[in-house]
């Protein structure tokens, strides 16, 4: 497979209410042809985020969105475009960020997460220097990440938003009420 230049396919992922912000590096093929984040069938995210918050496995893409709404979790990515060799984030060059002004100028993001090292990375040499808002690294939830079992990301993960799942929890009683 040869690197190619593409550009990010999928729109953010938030509302007014978003707290937490959860950035992926960019989307894998298999997430640009499904139009949503961690398309992979074997990306651990969509195993990890339900554990964590008390939810079901969630099938489809709306289910998929709807718990991240629920729970006030917004998603994107860091790259905007970039050429890359198929899903490969070691193979990115000539990386555009996004520009999360989108994001942060209408929720109160209280928390930014990067999904991996790459996310990470690239936040902190394109997107920190224009926010001012450190990140909060969390161990890359794709299946190239084989080092980590789904029970350690879980683990990983949950101490990383531990600190904020009070703050879910108080706005979900209140969005109830």
């Amino acid at each position: 497979m040869e690197a190619a230049k593409q550009v990010h396919n999928i729109p953010p992922l938030y509302d007014e209410d978003s707290r937490i912000l959860v950035l992926g590096s960019f989307p894998s093929i298999a997430s640009r042809e499904a139009a949503f984040f961690y398309g992979h069938p074997q990306n651990r995210y969509w195993k990890v985020m339900p554990a964590l918050l008390g939810e079901p496995l969630p099938k489809t893409v709306e289910e998929k969105a709807a718990m991240m709404h629920r729970h006030h979790i917004a998603m994107w990515d860091t790259i905007g475009s970039c050429t890359i060799t198929g899903s490969s984030d070691s193979s990115i060059t000539d990386v555009v960020p996004n520009d999360l002004s989108v994001i942060l100028e209408t929720a109160r993001i209280e928390a930014i997460f990067t999904n991996g090292a790459k996310s990470t990375d690239l936040y902190k040499k394109y997107i920190y220097p224009v926010t001012g808002i450190p990140s909060i690294k969390v161990p890359s939830t794709s299946p190239a990440n084989a080092a980590f079992s789904l029970e350690r990301l879980c683990k990983d993960w949950g101490d990383a938003l531990a600190p904020y799942l009070p703050l879910l929890e108080i706005l979900e009683t209140e969005d109830r009420q």
